[in-house]
Parts: C-alpha cells; sequence; structure tokens
C-alpha cells in the first residue's frame, strides 16, 4: 500500500496521535498502536510509531532481561524496548533513534545543556525546561516531513510519578498544535467480577479522570477486557468518561496478536480515527496480505518442535523477537512452530538427552555473561552429534564455535575471553574496538552492519545476493588465527565483513543444517517480509521431522 500523495500533505502539519494507559500496565498499548499503524498505513496515510519510556536509564542496554524484557536494537543502532519491535513487524519499516525516548536521555540531554550555559543562568526546571526537550523530541519525526501521522505511546499508567512530564507535554502539544492534529487514545482495563457476574467501569471512569485532572482529555477509549462489552457498558463508558458513544472500542483477548488489527477495524476504530483529525476516510484498507498471513498461521499443514536454549527462558519475553520470527516464518511456511523453552543453566550430560528428547531443531539463543554457558555448549554438542537442524544466534555462534573447537579440534582449553580471559585457545575474543572501552551502555557493536556471503554456501540460497546488512549487538568476536583449523573440518566462515574481515556467519558443511550467526536476524522479520534465515531454518527443520518418520516407518 502507498502512502497519501505527499504533496496533498506538505503544507499541513503532521497529525499526532497520544496512547496512554491507565488502570494497570502491560495492558498491551504496543500492540494496540501497531494495529492502529498498520490500518492507517493500509488506508494509504505514511505512519511511524514512538515510544516514550519513563525510566531514568538512558536505554534498556544495561537493564537485566527479566527487568523489561528484550532489549531490541534499530538499524542505526539505537537500545530500545522490545515495543518498537512490534511496531516495524506490523508496520513493516524501519524505527531509529528518534522512535525511542527515555526519561534518562531526556534529563541527560537538559544537563548537558545547563553545563554548556544553553540557558543563559536560568534556573532549570522541570516545567518548561524537561518539556520542551520532550516535545522536542516527539516533534522530531513530524519535522521530517516523510509521515502523515505520527503515534506517540506513553510508557507506564497516568498517575505514575515518573510519567507526569510526558503527560503535561502531551497536554502543552495539544495547546500548542490543537485539537484538529491532536488526539489521546486511552487504553484501560474493564476487570470482570465472577463472583458477581459483573463487568467494572469503575477503574476506567477513575482513570479517565486522572487523565482529566491533567488537562487531557481522551478522545477514544480503549478497553481491555475478556469479556464482549454489552451496548449498554460502552454507553455507560462513553457518559462517564465524556467520550462520544461510537469512540468506546473493546479490544478482546485474542487468540493471536496478529488478530488485533482485525477487531479493532471490525469496530471502524481506523475511522474514527480519521474523522476525529479531520482527515480523509475514502481509500479503504487493503488487508489482504494480512489475511492470508493470518489464515496461513492459523490453519498450518504441518507441525514442528524447537528447543530455544537460553538463560532468560522463564520470560519468553526476553526472546520475544526470535519467537515472533517463527511465528512469520511458519506462515511462510504453512508450519506450526512450537517452541520448547530450555533454560541452559539446567542442562548437564545426565539430563540432556532427557530434555531435548524428540526436538525437530535446536536454537541456541542471544545473552551475556557466565549462567548457563556450559549448558548452552552441551546443546551445541547434542545438537552436532545428532544432526538434529540447528541455528546460533549472536551468542549462540559462539558457543558453537567454542564446542566445535573442544570436541572437533581437539583444543580441550578453548573458551571465549568473556567467561575465561586465561584461556590458552581464546576462539572467541574481545573486539579489537572494545578493548578500552570502560562504559557499559551504548558501547557495543550496534545497528547495520555489512556481510559479504559466499555464492556457495547454504545461506547464500537463503538471501539470494552476495552483499547483505543485519543488526548486531555485541562485543565478542571470532578469533580469525583459528579460521583455518575450522575450515579444515569443514565448519566454514561463509559470511564477512568486508571492512574488518569480522566472521559473521558459520555453517559446518558436514550437516544439512548447523549454522551460527553472529548477528541478530529475528530484528529484521516482519508479517510483511519474514526473515529468510528462520525460514530457510524452519524448512530444514520441517524435512529433518519428516525424514525421521520415514526411518521410523522402515
Amino acid at each position: 500500500m502507498q502512502p497519501l500523495n505527499q504533496k496533498s500533505m506538505k503544507s499541513k502539519t503532521a497529525k499526532y496521535i497520544f496512547v496512554t494507559g491507565g488502570v494497570t500496565s502491560s495492558l498491551g498499548k504496543g500492540i494496540v498502536a501497531s494495529s492502529l499503524g498498520m490500518l492507517l498505513q493500509a488506508r494509504g496515510y505514511s505512519v511511524t510509531i514512538q515510544k516514550l519510556d519513563p525510566y531514568l536509564n538512558v536505554d534498556p542496554g544495561t537493564l537485566n532481561p527479566y527487568e523489561h524484557g528484550e532489549c531490541y536494537v534499530t538499524e542505526d543502532g539505537a537500545e530500545t524496548d522490545l515495543d518498537l519491535g512490534h511496531y516495524e513487524r506490523y508496520l513493516n519499516s524501519p524505527t531509529s533513534q528518534a522512535n525511542s525516548v527515555t526519561t534518562g536521555r531526556i534529563y541527560q540531554t537538559v544537563i548537558e545543556k545547563e553545563r554548556r550555559g544553553d540557558y543563559l543562568g536560568k534556573t532549570v526546571q522541570i516545567v518548561p525546561h524537561i518539556t520542551n526537550e520532550i516535545k522536542r523530541r516527539i516533534k522530531l519525526l513530524g519535522s521530517s516531513g516523510k509521515y502523515d501521522i505520527i503515534i506517540t505511546e506513553i510508557g507506564g499508567t497516568v498517575g505514575d510519578i515518573e510519567s507526569l512530564p510526558y503527560i503535561e507535554s502531551v497536554r502543552q502539544m495539544i495547546w500548542d498544535l490543537g485539537e484538529n492534529n491532536t488526539m489521546v487514545i486511552h487504553l484501560t482495563l474493564i476487570p470482570y467480577l465472577a463472583a458477581s457476574g459483573e463487568l467494572k467501569t469503575k477503574p476506567t471512569q477513575h482513570s479517565v479522570r486522572l487523565l482529566m485532572e491533567s488537562g487531557i482529555r481522551a478522545d477514544v477509549l480503549v478497553t481491555r477486557t475478556e469479556h464482549t462489552l454489552p451496548k449498554e457498558v460502552k454507553e455507560k463508558l462513553a457518559l462517564f468518561c465524556n467520550v462520544k458513544k461510537g469512540h468506546v472500542i473493546e479490544s478482546k483477548d485474542a487468540d493471536s496478536i496478529y488478530e488485533v488489527p482485525f477487531l479493532l477495524h471490525e469496530q471502524d476504530f481506523d475511522e474514527v480515527v480519521l474523522n476525529r483529525l479531520n482527515l480523509p476516510t475514502d481509500q479503504k484498507p487493503d488487508l489482504t496480505a494480512w489475511e492470508n498471513f493470518l489464515d496461513r498461521h492459523k490453519n498450518p499443514k504441518n507441525s514442528v518442535e524447537i528447543a530455544l536454549v537460553g538463560k532468560y527462558t522463564a520470560l519468553p519475553d526476553s526472546y520475544k523477537s526470535i519467537s515472533e520470527a517463527f511465528t512469520h516464518a511458519g506462515a511462510q511456511t504453512e508450519t506450526e512452530v512450537k517452541i520448547r523453552w530450555v533454560y541452559s543453566g539446567d542442562l548437564t550430560t545426565e539430563n540432556i538427552d532427557s530434555v531435548l528428547k524428540g526436538v525437530d531443531g535446536v536454537l541456541i539463543a542471544p545473552g551475556f555473561g557466565d549462567r548457563g554457558i556450559d549448558g548452552k555448549i552441551l546443546a551445541a554438542n547434542y545438537a552436532r552429534r545428532n544432526k538434529i537442524p540447528t541455528f546460533g544466534i549472536c551468542l549462540g555462534l559462539q558457543m558453537m564455535v567454542i564446542e566445535f573447537a573442544r570436541n572437533v579440534l581437539g583444543l580441550e582449553d578453548a573458551d571465549t575471553t568473556e567467561i575465561n580471559n586465561m584461556t590458552q585457545h581464546p576462539v572467541i575474543n574481545l573486539m579489537e574496538g572494545q578493548k578500552n572501552i570502560t562504559h557499559k551502555g551504548g558501547t557495543m557493536r550496534l545497528g547495520n552492519w555489512k556481510c559479504q556471503i559466499d555464492k556457495n554456501s547454504a545461506v547464500y540460497k537463503a538471501y539470494g545476493e552476495e552483499m547483505i546488512e543485519e543488526r548486531h549487538r555485541h562485543r565478542y568476536e571470532f578469533n580469525n588465527e583459528y579460521l583455518e583449523a575450522f575450515e579444515k573440518e569443514n565448519f566454514m566462515a561463509v559470511g564477512t565483513n568486508p571492512d574488518t574481515a569480522l566472521v559473521e556467519i558459520m555453517e559446518y558443511k558436514e550437516l544439512p543444517f548447523y549454522m551460527g550467526v553472529q548477528f541478530h536476524p529475528e530484528y529484521k522479520s516482519t508479517v510483511a517480509n519474514p526473515h529468510p534465515l528462520f525460514v530457510q531454518f524452519v524448512g530444514a527443520v520441517l524435512m529433518y521431522k519428516q525424514n525421521k518418520k520415514i526411518h521410523a516407518t522402515r
């Protein structure tokens, strides 16, 4: 779907939609924002989405995934909240540094300006200095002239102390730009009390009242609910929350997050939004591609089980982009991909057979630190010996390299200097450019980097081109001093950075699929464009399973 004629929009101010949350956190503002963005994009509008996060960390790069889920990385190297992954997967367009704003970054910028004397000796305050910086960040995307509509998701919940500057900034934005160019969507929870059999609207009423006390009126209510809202409940919400009757949208629990756009569209959500912003609704959304994707996703012809071996498996959101990439690849191959979550810290030589028994494929997940390292090495060994299709990502590649060095090359002491800097065989070593870095935040090899692919490799068949770009997030690399020894045993470097000779992709030629990559392909997988490596991996896993069945019946 092509965006509207940009010439017709250039004389107009970009429209801003603010998505706030109430009652409780984790209601799915990111999914609602992404769904709305996709629907508006399907109507021909150019849309992007940004996230305002209220925490004081400059970015989530130093956060434990158990604290905040996956750290997502953009093409230009921003470490961001996982919601930006949803934005990209739904809109099929890249985000950037400008799409992610944190309180830490806001305060850091304001304090740096104060130290330089930019404020001419004035007392620096939350209003106007912090709020002005927030507004400047919000307007950055709109000033590019690329977008008709900017959707801004406000992290946290209305009433949180840390969210107050953002809410005040939204109030000022509405005052600055006018109500025709701005609107507020408020997402709340409608709890169901089983004891009385009632859907309760009071929490939403209180949340909207709190928003109004901040000077902001909700234009549309999106209500998260386990049960269908009767007409009288919607009318009650509209009356008591001061919104139009047709502006109460139900967001009922769905089997798949990819159904949400359709559930919202059935209630004219996108049309309500466009009417509120005085934008044309003549062009109906073309949802054919999404319908086809959802049909393949919900009606697979095949099924496989893949063990995801990682250290953060207790919180699946830690590997959100990987699980979604499997969803995309599964739909592409008409295959249901079941993930067996395996905590690598629990794997031992005694239990690995039982833990991984019956899996059709193994993905060795990325991560940092020494916890669970031995389990990942054991998983790589088990999969290689049993010829199970195996895919290693970032640290996963490095563990496959260490396992191979120890058990095939006979380098018993082989290790990564991240864990053992005294090893005699540092097959994985700290990158040269990282050796003098002491600060942890935002200092890794981040964002898009080029990779030259060997035309005689299996991975070339996946990409169909020799030069690609993929996103990175790492400090350690394959030590090229050992490359000749690996390639003598057919563990080949089939993808390298053309400028640094850094090994990006390795394939073990003795097996149908035993591949590791230094980058993170999962970040680039979208509904419209499933990542080719995940599609290839799922295809190899399916073939392995079918061959197992054939051999079992002989």
